[in-house]
């Protein structure tokens, strides 16, 4: 556990995840805050903050000590603000959150990180997993590595906004493409801009094809690394209550809402811009 001052960082498991304890998000943090904040960041990949009753400026300003608000691709219905995500369910299943995923990796720029507050939770059910992209790396074996080390995958927008048409046909699409919906390459493998840790970059909610193999050979390769980011060797499972709220690192986590609820779920998301040092692999789709 790390300490300042009144702050703690309580683990949640030796993977990822942990709890802060001692902050009260309402008010403004000074700047030692914010870089032990972004180091508890970087070492956990994800932050939990319980009882934390704020409004939408606090939520902002929060997000705004470790970047740029990155603006959503769809717009919500009952968003107050551009700037935010708001996610309320009754009937989850297959909406797109209950699938392991980053957020927004159709970008040339997917977001660094992402601030999501509970607003209404149902009695039971909806936790979020989350699981290191570090660990399911890693836990490949050194010659899956070598080869898709690297391999560069086309991300593309396409597959979230033909969910939306079908569940969420009230989320208005804010970044259409010129030539239909936006995509770009990145990288199968990157390498963390902050920690230089290597990690596994596709995921399910994006990652269409991997460049330069056969239809079957993509295929193939995709189910296998998207079946082995499941594994709960890398995971942490955190069960909401009111006013809690995840901050986790979009570049090096994925995420899974579980979708065992049918009472209402309301949750509101703010995302931070990313940034780029992927390397001369990035390029848009060929």
């Amino acid at each position: 556990m790390s300490v300042i001052t009144d702050v703690s960082v309580e683990s949640l498991t030796p993977t990822i995840g942990a709890e802060v304890k001692g902050l009260d998000l309402r008010q403004p943090l000074d700047q030692a805050t914010v870089r032990f904040l972004r180091d508890a960041l970087l070492e956990h990949l994800v932050l939990f903050f319980r009882e934390q009753d704020i409004n939408i400026d606090d939520h902002l300003r929060f997000a705004r000590y470790f970047g740029e608000i990155d603006m959503p691709p769809f717009r919500s219905a009952g968003a107050d603000r551009p700037e935010l995500t708001v996610l309320d369910q009754t009937r989850p299943k297959g909406q797109g959150a209950d699938s392991w995923h980053a957020d927004y990796t159709h970008r040339p720029e997917p977001p660094m990180g992402s601030v999501l507050r509970a607003v209404q939770l149902p009695p039971d059910g909806g936790d979020t997993c989350f699981a290191s992209m570090y660990a399911a790396y890693d836990d490949l074996s050194p010659s899956m590595r070598s080869f898709i080390d690297t391999l560069r995958a086309e991300n593309t927008l396409a597959m979230m906004a033909e969910r939306a048409r079908v569940h969420t046909p009230e989320a208005k699409l804010a970044e259409p493409g010129e030539n239909g919906y936006p995509s770009f390459v990145h990288p199968v493998v990157r390498v963390h801009p902050e920690t230089g840790r290597r990690l596994l970059n596709v995921n399910a909610n994006w990652t269409s094809r991997i460049i330069g193999l056969t239809d079957d050979e993509s295929d193939a390769i995709l189910r296998l690394l998207l079946a082995h980011v499941k594994r709960p060797d890398y995971q942490c499972r955190f069960r909401w209550s009111p006013g809690a709220i995840a901050f986790w690192d979009n570049r090096a986590v994925q995420h899974f809402a579980v979708a065992d609820y049918t009472e209402r779920r309301v949750m509101e998301r703010i995302t931070i811009q990313g940034d780029r040092p992927f390397g001369v692999a990035d390029q848009r789709p060929s």
